[in-house]
């Protein structure tokens, strides 16, 4: 039956992230990565290709879990969601989603800074307009 398999696909999807960072699976996009890299699938070089991408997600994973808790919980949920579809999961991609979410919120709430500094639209509400000159035309002398 159709309809309990997709229940269950989209209970899955909507389980809250937990206090800790995913395991992800990065071995098949580290292994994308590196026959990309090489010559023939043969080439010796995809070996090396393949253990620096892997390298490189481990240190991923480390930067994230320094920095876990100081991400949003709905952040949490959304990315780690988001960087395990299509069955290539990516730490560096969760990372990049988390860190931009997070900067989205951050230009969105009010600066506490700029609460006493007048804005340039409430400081210029009724500019004068300035007349627009064609290309070679010359200004009308004042009177």
């Amino acid at each position: 039956m159709i309809l309990p398999a997709a229940l269950l696909l989209g209970v899955q999807l909507t389980i809250p992230v937990a206090e800790s960072v995913p395991v992800l699976n990065v071995e098949q996009v580290c292994h994308g990565i590196a026959q990309q890299g090489g010559v023939t699938f043969r080439d010796p070089q995809i070996a090396q290709e393949l253990k620096n991408c892997l390298e490189s997600e481990q240190a991923m994973r480390e930067q994230i879990e320094k920095q876990w808790s100081s991400f949003q919980p709905a952040d949490q949920t959304h990315c780690t969601n988001e960087s395990q579809m299509g069955g290539e999961s990516s730490y560096t991609e969760l990372l990049t989603c988390l860190e931009m979410a997070r900067d989205v919120r951050a230009m969105q709430e009010p600066s506490d800074s700029t609460d006493n500094v007048e804005s340039p639209d409430k400081a210029n509400a009724n500019p004068t307009p300035k007349p627009v000159l064609k290309p070679g035309a010359k200004p009308k002398p004042k009177p």
